[in-house]
């Protein structure tokens, strides 16, 4: 399982070494989580931390929504090129947005925003209420799984 971690420059003096590793840690965690629940053996996706300008510009050229953003999904299953086994996709964050709406810290406004943007590779999405109670709860489970310690249990 491979968690790519990427830093923008953009936000590279904002993101220090120590929380880059944690949060890589962390969303490698969630990975292998995924992947005992899915019975996919093995699961890659990387995380892209950058600010509200590069977001935008992303928000901008693939929704139509010419907005910064806290959190963007782009699924392998729904890109145009070949499908290559266990490969999500990738979740990229946006700093800035995260800062702004961190009530609990950085790290963690982080971390829930990396669970929320895998459930959206593994094909949850928040159209209805169920979708987001359903979505949350698997989020929430993610979220636990990357705090733990020990062996990887299915999340």
């Amino acid at each position: 399982m491979a968690a790519v971690v990427i830093v923008d420059p953009a936000v590279s003096r904002r993101v220090p070494p120590a929380l880059r590793r944690r949060i890589g840690a962390r969303f490698s965690r969630m990975l292998r989580a995924a992947a005992r629940t899915e019975a996919a053996g093995e699961l890659d996706a990387s995380l892209l931390l950058t600010d509200d300008p590069a977001i935008r510009t992303l928000n901008r050229s693939f929704r139509r929504k010419d907005r910064a953003t806290d959190v963007l999904a782009f699924a392998q299953r729904e890109g145009l090129g070949p499908q290559v086994a266990g490969q999500l996709g990738d979740v990229v964050i946006s700093v800035d947005s995260a800062r702004r709406q961190a009530r609990r810290g950085l790290e963690k406004e982080l971390l829930h925003l990396a669970a929320h943007g895998l459930c959206h590779l593994l094909g949850y999405d928040h159209r209805t209420d169920a979708e987001e109670r359903e979505m949350n709860a698997r989020a929430a489970a993610l979220l636990a799984e990357a705090g733990r310690r020990g062996r990887t249990r299915a999340a």
